[in-house]
């Protein structure tokens, strides 16, 4: 028998980000399994509401995007756990596997100093400290100790990539509101 969802149809806010997706149920009570997409799974146990959309493959229980009300979050092994408003029992629970968490940008705990979210540091012009145009991040990868930027950029009319350790050591500055980092890497490295 299919679970009935009893959440709130609703719109994506204009500055969500995709945090996570729901992997599957978790005990009896509703509970359920996230994948996080970052390591550091803060926003999902700051944000009191997360925003779902169906998996891009798979079954889809729901349609449109839906407004789930987080009654606890927490880290669970290496995994984190969610119960959710309206989500009561496995049924439910199995419902929403495969669907993409969304959250606002708005919602997510304020970084200190020298410290960004991959979100916001994604499209950002990349420049050494001679004015030469290095690229555009395109995505960051974790290395384990350190995170790499993955440029992206062209050479001869062909797409490349260009990857530059997100480390003081090379990365001089980072300017939000200019959509620029300044690092000290040549085009040659």
């Amino acid at each position: 028998m299919a679970a009935h969802l009893t959440l709130e149809p609703t719109e994506l806010p204009a500055d969500a980000v995709e945090v996570g997706r729901i992997a599957d149920a978790w005990g009896i009570k509703g509970w359920f399994k996230v994948l996080p997409h970052s390591s550091n799974p803060e926003v999902l146990f700051s944000a009191k509401r997360w925003y779902l959309q169906p998996s891009e493959r798979g079954a889809k229980t729901f349609a449109g995007t839906l407004l789930l009300p987080i009654r606890q979050a927490k880290n669970h092994s290496d995994t984190v756990v969610a119960w959710a408003q309206g989500i009561d029992d496995r049924d439910a629970a199995e419902a929403l596997r495969g669907a993409r968490i969304f959250v606002p940008r708005s919602s997510f705990p304020s970084t200190t100093e020298d410290e960004y979210y991959w979100v916001d540091l994604i499209g950002l012009s990349v420049i050494n400290r001679e004015g030469v145009a290095l690229g555009v991040v395109q995505e960051l990868m974790s290395t384990g100790p350190q995170t790499v930027l993955v440029l992206g950029y062209e050479q001869d009319g062909k797409p490349q990539e260009r990857m530059i350790p997100f480390v003081s050591a090379f990365v001089d500055k980072v300017d939000l509101p200019e959509k620029r980092i300044t690092v000290d890497w040549q085009p040659d490295y």
